[in-house]
């Protein structure tokens, strides 16, 4: 099976064993129909409690999932009339964001994502889903422009960070993401943010201010990867797993200390099941946040904004010292 996760080695072996059955029983022409459905009956058991029961490193595994819907994707399945824009207008066009207008049940709207490859020669043409300081500069021209022609944005978030090398911090990475953070908390325009994949660091963080911010249901949003959170806390990323629990980067985890709005769910199995149900539970979401946005004023929305952010965090006075709970 492509794409066989860890923790589904139980199902795996479980559909191997059924279609042996099957293929052996049209072959010889026994009846074996009582023995295929107990373990048909055995496998719903059997997947119901994996998936039902999820540790965090299996939604972490889910979310880096190499066949994962990407932006472009959804895309697809929930927009019509997508014109793709190019280019910052600065140094060129960085293809780990892509972004353009696009009409979302007859609404104009500019869409924007990170957007990563699932295959080699696709992922060095988006490098690896992480974007140069032109990515975000990019982002931001489209902002900028949606909030000229009262568009909504919708930010499709699936990136392990920013490019750390050489060349994109000559350009200003750092400068450029902050940018971004400041630019789109004043935005006038309703914006939605949806993590769809890894959100990792700044280069998540940068298309993440929004008035709504919502996470798919095996999606990861964090500061820091597990790996590289095990090898600073224990100087040992092989430690990951344990990192992943501590860390509360799991869509339930940021749901119950109020970062992301709504958690949207997946099909059965992971996005990567079924792309197209997936787009519509997505769209469910989509839409409403939408509606309710549509009715705000210009300062409603940016105070909104502002009050979501404001709120996040719990903190208390104890011993002479300011601590976050």
């Amino acid at each position: 099976m492509v794409g066989e996760l860890e923790f589904e080695r139980p199902i795996i072996e479980l559909k191997n064993k059924i279609n042996e059955l099957k293929e052996f029983a049209q072959n010889t022409d026994v009846d074996l129909n009582n023995e295929i459905e107990k373990l048909e009956a055995r496998l719903e058991r059997v997947e119901k409690e994996i998936y039902e029961h999820l540790k965090p490193w299996d939604r972490v595994q889910i979310a880096r999932h190499p066949e994962r819907p990407t932006t472009l994707d959804y895309i697809s399945h929930l927009f019509t009339d997508f014109f793709e824009c190019h280019g910052d207008r600065y140094y060129g066009d960085d293809q780990a964001i892509v972004g353009g207008i696009a009409k979302y049940h007859g609404l104009p709207v500019t869409v924007i994502g990170h957007q990563r490859g699932k295959d080699t020669k696709e992922n060095i043409k988006r490098n690896f889903g992480m974007p140069h300081p032109e990515g975000y500069r990019k982002a931001l021209r489209l902002m900028k422009q949606a909030e000229k022609f009262g568009r909504p944005i919708i930010c499709f978030i699936d990136t392990k960070g920013a490019y750390p090398g050489k060349a994109a911090e000559e350009r200003g990475q750092s400068e450029a993401i902050a940018r971004n953070l400041f630019e789109m908390a004043g935005l006038t325009v309703p914006v939605v943010c949806i993590v769809i994949g890894e959100g990792g660091s700044g280069g998540a963080l940068a298309l993440g201010i929004g008035n709504y911010i919502h996470m798919l249901e095996n999606s990861t949003y964090s500061v820091i990867s597990p790996e590289g959170a095990a090898a600073l806390l224990w100087k040992d990323a092989s430690l990951a797993k344990k990192a992943a629990e501590t860390m509360k980067i799991t869509a339930p985890d940021l749901k119950e200390l109020n970062i992301v709005d709504e958690v949207i769910p997946e099909v059965k199995g992971g996005a990567h099941r079924d792309v197209k149900q997936q787009a519509e539970l997505m769209d469910l979401v989509l839409k409403r946040s939408l509606m309710e946005l549509k009715k705000m004023t210009e300062k409603e929305l940016i105070q909104q904004r502002y009050s979501k952010y404001k709120k996040i965090g719990k903190f208390s006075l104890e011993n002479d010292t300011i601590g976050i709970k």
